[in-house]
């Protein structure tokens, strides 16, 4: 299945019925007067969050949604029936935003949550409705409201209860790979992982989920190398665990690229809390280790963990080290299920 976190879609909710112009005519009444029913209203558009969906690729082969248009009236006073509704489904963590991609129209993160985007059009009046004492036989009926029609964008931020950032190639996949049964692209070249990755992590008899983003790289805050939608994708994150590549020259450059990433990005991802790990530490002389860690302490202000994730080195302390964070965001002592991507 392949992985959509961006989709442009449009929606037109139907048209409400004509109203219907009908008088009665049976034995023994010639004058039986107007009957005409009014028209059915349109089928609103409604999206609703739905479990067992992951990704917005369904919306890549369609993009068009409208409701039904409304039935119109008939004879015998018989109003017509409203139209179709249309449901679109989305996985949880799904924003809809305007035309403008900055407008949120609604922002979905509990399956079951539902929002009607567009409504359908009134039905119009038949002739019964508008007969008076002073005019008994009116032949004026009122055509249906048309429906609302709109384009709007489809944004997918990943729910998860923790994040993996840091440069390409820091070891993000390769972590992801050895703590759950989540099997992304491993290789040793930057930008291996192209789409973020989801998988569920156990440690102590729990379980929660982690994300894997796709590298950042500098300027991310401005949309370079898609970062905007990659960072989009850690908005909703516990706490993120920050790796660095301990094979790379100088580990706090590295480590303030990305923190200044996040810094610029704002929101509420600058202030989430953080575990910095040095990362791929088999690789490394224990001098090494040491004058990498002492770097990258200073420069980030707080504790660094050695993690090897090939030799297993720190990962359960690691694991640990997230759960326990986890727990303390939410503030109890159950990990809330999650809709899961498996690549």
């Amino acid at each position: 299945m392949k992985f959509l976190d961006e989709a442009k879609i449009y929606i037109k909710s139907g048209a409400g019925g004509d109203g219907c112009v009908s008088f009665r005519r049976e034995k023994n009444i010639p004058l039986g007067g107007p009957n005409g029913g009014d028209g059915g209203r349109g089928g609103d558009v409604i999206i609703e969050c739905v479990d067992g969906l992951n990704t917005l690729i369904d919306f890549r082969y369609q993009q068009h949604f409208k409701g039904k248009r409304g039935t119109h009236g008939m004879g015998s006073n018989r109003s017509g029936p409203k139209g179709q509704t249309m449901v679109i489904k989305v996985p949880v963590g799904t924003q809809v935003l305007g035309e403008d991609k900055e407008t949120v129209l609604a922002d979905f993160t509990q399956v079951g949550q539902s929002q009607v985007l567009a409504k359908g059009g009134d039905g119009g009046f038949g002739n019964a409705h508008f007969k008076t004492s002073t005019n008994q036989a009116p032949r004026r009926f009122d055509a249906g409201w048309p429906g609302q029609e709109l384009w709007v964008w489809l944004r997918l931020k990943l729910i998860a209860d923790a994040g993996l950032v840091g440069l390409p190639n820091a070891g993000k996949s390769t972590f992801l790979a050895a703590v759950s049964r989540a099997r992304p692209k491993i290789a040793d070249y930057p930008f291996t992982t192209l789409h973020p990755n989801l998988g569920v992590v156990g440690v102590d008899e729990q379980e929660f989920v982690i994300a894997d983003i796709p590298g950042l790289i500098e300027g991310a805050h401005e949309g370079a190398g898609l970062g905007t939608r990659f960072l989009g994708h850690v908005e909703r994150c516990g706490v993120l665990l920050h790796l660095v590549d301990g094979t790379a020259e100088d580990v706090a450059a590295s480590y303030n690229i990305i923190r200044g990433e996040l810094d610029a990005y704002g929101g509420i991802l600058k202030d989430k809390v953080e575990i910095v790990a040095l990362n791929k530490c088999d690789a490394l002389t224990e001098d090494d280790i040491a004058d990498k860690l002492a770097a990258l302490r200073k420069a980030s202000g707080a504790d660094v963990m050695k993690l090897s994730s090939i030799a297993g080195l720190g990962v359960q302390e690691m694991l640990r080290a997230l759960n326990a964070i986890i727990h303390e965001e939410r503030g109890d002592n159950i990990i809330a299920e999650r809709t899961v991507f498996v690549p």
